[in-house]
């Protein structure tokens, strides 16, 4: 009988700081116009997410073990690229992936009308089935100050093993 994993990723990321801005990548995609977020990749929050979610689930590390800091290879790095490569690594550690969903926590952007656009760059990256909500917290918190944005992430994985 094959029992399924499930995996939990959080991903928490500062808006750029307005003397050093930066572009916004979310869900793989770039939002024109609105504010960046600091990190050491292109720190999409979202992809951060999934990816943190699917090495929890197969129990691989994290985003720091594979894609830390300490790599400056990865200084810059595409949220697409890393959850591609996450799915890489998951794959090879001996799963398969069922599928992952993202809660996306802001008051801006307004992530409703690019979800299917975001879905399928996430999809694409992770070659499995990747569905993202959103949600504010009525400007409660962090979040809601827009100091920066939060992602919670869960993901579902079955051994490849007969």
């Amino acid at each position: 009988m094959i029992i399924p994993r499930t995996g939990i990723g959080v991903d928490v990321h500062a808006f750029a700081p307005d003397d050093a801005p930066r572009p916004l990548w979310l869900g793989g995609l770039l939002w024109e116009g609105e504010r960046g977020l600091a990190g050491h990749s292109d720190a999409d929050a979202v992809a951060h997410a999934a990816a943190n979610a699917l090495f929890s689930a197969a129990g691989v590390g994290d985003l720091g073990t594979h894609f830390g800091t300490d790599r400056p290879e990865y200084a810059g790095a595409s949220g697409l690229t890393l959850l591609a490569e996450t799915a890489r690594i998951v794959r090879e550690a001996g799963f398969q992936i069922g599928n992952v969903a993202v809660q996306l926590v802001c008051q801006r952007p307004k992530f409703g009308p690019r979800r299917a656009e975001a879905e399928r760059a996430l999809t694409e990256a992770a070659g499995a089935p990747v569905g993202v909500t959103a949600s504010t917290t009525d400007h409660l918190g962090f979040t809601g100050r827009r100091e920066g944005i939060a992602a919670i992430a869960t993901a579902l994985v079955y051994s490849s093993a007969p």
